[in-house]
């Protein structure tokens, strides 16, 4: 694939700064931007290694640390290998970070991130796109919602939960979005069942957004992530292959 060049920069927000990870193709041109919205572990070498892929193919693509309030990437230390399974304790430090992310929360650190790539010399004029996992996909779908403007694309794999209770529940947003969707659900995935699904995909419908949904059979929740012991490595390529056919179509207009 193309050389890319990746760099660890600081972006302002108004709590602080987010530590941020940008990625981009060494041409020395501009390009489509795309935020990638990270899942509930935060930001590692795995994810990085992601955005470098995307970027390879033509993206300049930013990845914040969610969790920025809490220190710099990674806010909490992770094995080189996650099992979930093994590891309950991963969960219970992340827990918390994840609750923090209020609508209102999300707004402010949305709007600090599309500013920094509407204001990159590296980021061609137009949408972006976004591209979440697990807690990120959830995330996705808020920001588009909050930002129609600015927002062409929208992925989401294994994400959740995308229907809740709650009066911040994705499913109830959706009417803002301009954005195409595409989310691929896992086929063993609790935090998604086929009633969630269902659901999401009707408010989807009933709100005329361009969208398209599948299930990945056998794939399990957190698929597209190599470092996990969930990771599937067919699932993970399907992913790629449907995402960037997603903001091939969206993105270069």
């Amino acid at each position: 694939m193309p050389l890319t060049h990746g760099e660890s920069i600081a972006i302002p927000t108004p709590d602080g700064v987010a530590d941020a990870y940008v990625t981009y193709p060494d041409d020395g041109l501009a390009h489509p931007g795309v935020l990638v919205v990270q899942d509930g572990f935060g930001v590692r070498e795995s994810l990085r290694s992601l955005a470098d892929r995307l970027a390879a193919h033509g993206y300049t693509v930013l990845l914040p640390n969610a969790y920025y309030r809490h220190g710099p990437a990674p806010v909490i230390e992770l094995p080189d290998f996650i099992d979930p399974v093994q590891r309950p304790d991963i969960f219970q430090r992340v827990f918390p970070m994840i609750r923090e992310l209020t609508p209102e929360l999300l707004r402010s650190d949305m709007r600090a991130y599309l500013e920094w790539l509407a204001a990159s010399p590296r980021v061609t004029a137009g949408k972006v796109g976004l591209t979440g996992y697990c807690m990120g996909a959830r995330l996705a779908v808020l920001a588009a919602a909050m930002f129609p403007d600015r927002v062409a694309a929208v992925a989401g794999f294994h994400g959740g939960p995308l229907v809740t209770d709650t009066p911040d529940s994705p499913h109830l947003v959706v009417g803002n979005i301009t954005a195409e969707l595409y989310f691929a659900h896992a086929g063993d995935d609790h935090h998604m069942t086929p009633e969630h699904i269902a659901r999401f995909d009707e408010a989807l419908a009933a709100a005329g957004v361009r969208h398209r949904t599948e299930v990945y059979d056998g794939a399990r929740h957190g698929y597209t992530q190599a470092d996990t012991s969930d990771y599937d490595q067919r699932a993970a390529e399907r992913h790629y292959r449907e995402l960037l056919a997603l903001f091939d179509r969206a993105l270069h207009r």
